[in-house]
């Protein structure tokens, strides 16, 4: 059975019957997404994969496809470049997100299918589901959850779900 995380305004979520907390853009949620503006885009978007690190964590329990983050994993996100949006391998020359990062926010990440099909130069990349600061701090445009929601949450999920981002208030 498919499962939806739908995200509002207000920084919380819902599936199934949980309602909990999260962490947005710096700039909030937009309706006309562009690269490096801080907000989280308005829409329906699939859940393509989730990546993990191994390291530090057991394999996530999901009907999704799951792979291992590795050290050399990046993330293009120059609009210039032919692998924009993009998993990228590292050392890479254009910009890029480092996916094997020092914190824990890319322990576990749920690549969405925001402007991945095919990418849109500018229309912004790495707009990822992630896991969030203890305090919840802002994203750079990604959604970000707490590890026992996240964990919770992909428990039901597979090929058919999807996160629907919303301009409105939590009901």
């Amino acid at each position: 059975m498919s499962m939806d995380l739908l995200v509002y305004a207000d920084n919380l979520a819902r599936f199934g019957n949980r309602r909990v907390r999260c962490a947005l853009g710096r700039s909030g949620i937009g309706t006309d997404k562009c690269e490096g503006d801080g907000a989280t885009p308005v829409g329906r978007f699939p859940l393509r994969r989730v990546l993990y690190r191994a390291d530090r964590l057991a394999r996530p329990a999901t009907q999704l496809p799951v792979d291992v983050i590795e050290r050399h994993d990046g993330w293009c996100d120059d609009p210039g470049d032919p692998a924009y949006n993009r998993p990228v391998r590292l050392p890479y020359s254009g910009r890029h997100e480092v996916m094997w990062r020092e914190d824990s926010l890319y322990d576990i990440v749920v690549v969405i299918g925001h402007n991945d099909s095919p990418p849109v130069p500018e229309a912004g990349s790495a707009v990822f589901l992630h896991l969030a600061t203890a305090d919840y701090s802002a994203t750079e445009g990604c959604v970000a959850l707490a590890l026992p929601d996240m964990l919770s949450f992909l428990k039901d999920c597979d090929e058919g779900s999807a996160v629907e981002i919303l301009v409105a208030a939590a009901p």
